[in-house]
């Protein structure tokens, strides 16, 4: 394991804490550094572009907390709506008015969700979503895609992407045979054996799960007619098409992925900018699959916190900061950023290949074509771990895995791009 050449001190040493009392040493896998040989920075602060570790070394940072802050850090209006709402109380255990707000705000921008419930987390907004499409169709099996991530619950948790695949583990113990044999887990991009799969258990699957675009095995777009594929046979079959949007929703546009592709899902899990930065998740779709719900319906979905008044008050601030000049802006840099790298790519013969989808993109050290994950594990793990060394020591924060996506904030401005294609075109040099 290498050192960096910025003065670390400090993080080595919460990281020493840490692992006495956390496994790991992190409360999230993919925080590890374990992909790129390097112990973990620990951050102390973040505003607007940057973060900050606890030695007080500066980063210019594409991972926003995993795609959420799309105004990037500590916006003022964001702080703002939270310091307010946090004076009122942090939590009631009750209903209150911003959960109707917010359901507003979402609802207005995704035709296709007619109800929602919020949750705290993106594996449990899934868990819901498999569970309500199993009750509504009275089967078992759901097909889910390799290379895509839908959290850590038991039913998806088969060739997940993630910090499954940056971690090479294939199946998780702890998943009992019983439930991995109802997830059926197919190629990205390959209709064809959807349909050969549904076509052999046309009575026992109940819904087809995806992230519209990968972002969790580095971002992997859709080919051709894929999605509209999908729901042309969940439609066939009578069966529920889930968009997971945890990474994709407000990220890519107002509307999502679903309205990129004019695709309309029978239920959408969200997370991510919804929360604004904190923990906040949901599930919505169909009234007549959403109304099977408790208290209404018989399956029972629950949780002391959903809904947090902070959580939905950051979220509620977030979504109403964004407007469409906010999704021009993003398009102009990411692309001016990805396009740029392409470019030198080809200049200096650089077998390296980049995927992009608005303002989240992939780097991948691979001469061919990504369109899943098999494609995707054929890259150079070696050279990225490298590669994000050199970035690092050049103040560059990216995903710390050739298997995660990076994310654009609109608090980058134009010069940050440029720095950021300086230090690309130094560190390839070096890898």
């Amino acid at each position: 394991m290498q050192d960096l050449l910025l003065k670390t001190t400090k993080s080595k040493e919460l990281f020493e804490r840490a692992l006495n009392l956390i496994p790991g040493g992190v409360n999230s896998p993919v925080r590890s550094f374990k992909a790129v040989e390097l112990s973990p920075l620990f951050i102390s602060k973040a505003k607007g572009a940057h973060i900050y570790d606890a030695d007080d070394n500066q980063y210019l940072d594409f991972v926003n907390s995993w795609g959420a802050l799309i105004q990037g850090h500590a916006e003022k209006e964001i702080i703002h709506a939270i310091e307010k709402a946090a004076a009122k109380g942090t939590s009631f255990g009750a209903s209150h008015e911003g959960e109707i707000e917010l359901a507003e705000l979402i609802t207005a921008k995704m035709p296709s969700i007619q109800k929602i419930r919020f949750v705290n987390s993106g594996t449990e907004a899934v868990m819901t979503a498999i569970r309500l499409a199993r009750a509504y169709t009275k089967r078992n099996r759901i097909i889910k895609f390799s290379g895509c991530y839908h959290g850590h619950s038991d039913s998806v948790l088969s060739n997940s992407g993630s910090g499954v695949s940056t971690l090479g583990i294939p199946d998780s113990p702890g998943v009992t045979k019983t439930t991995a044999s109802e997830t059926l887990t197919l190629p990205f991009n390959d209709l064809s054996t959807v349909e050969i799969t549904l076509s052999k258990y046309p009575k026992d699957i109940a819904a087809i799960i995806v992230e519209p675009i990968v972002g969790n095995c580095g971002v992997i777009l859709p080919q051709d007619n894929f999605l509209t594929g999908l729901k042309e046979l969940s439609k066939k079959f009578k069966l529920v098409l889930i968009f997971d949007e945890v990474m994709t929703g407000f990220r890519i546009g107002p509307g999502g992925a679903q309205e990129k592709y004019r695709i309309t899902p029978d239920l959408t899990t969200l997370g991510k900018i919804i929360g604004g930065g904190m923990p906040l998740a949901a599930v919505g779709g169909k009234r007549e699959i959403m109304d099977l719900l408790a208290p209404i319906g018989p399956v029972y979905q629950a949780g002391t916190l959903s809904g947090n008044p902070i959580s939905v008050a950051c979220g509620i601030a977030s979504l109403k900061m964004i407007k469409p000049e906010t999704y021009e802006y993003l398009e102009k840099i990411s692309a001016q950023l990805c396009d740029e790298i392409e470019n030198y790519n080809k200049e200096k013969g650089i077998n390296v290949t980049v995927n992009r989808a608005g303002s989240m993109f992939s780097i991948f050290f691979n001469n061919s074509n990504v369109y899943n994950e098999e494609s995707a594990k054929k890259s150079n793990t070696k050279k990225f771990a490298q590669f994000f060394f050199e970035m690092l020591n050049r103040g560059i924060y990216l995903a710390p895995s050739q298997f995660e996506a990076n994310f654009i904030s609109s608090a980058m401005k134009e010069n940050d791009i440029k720095k950021t294609l300086e230090a690309y075109k130094e560190s390839i040099e070096k890898v």
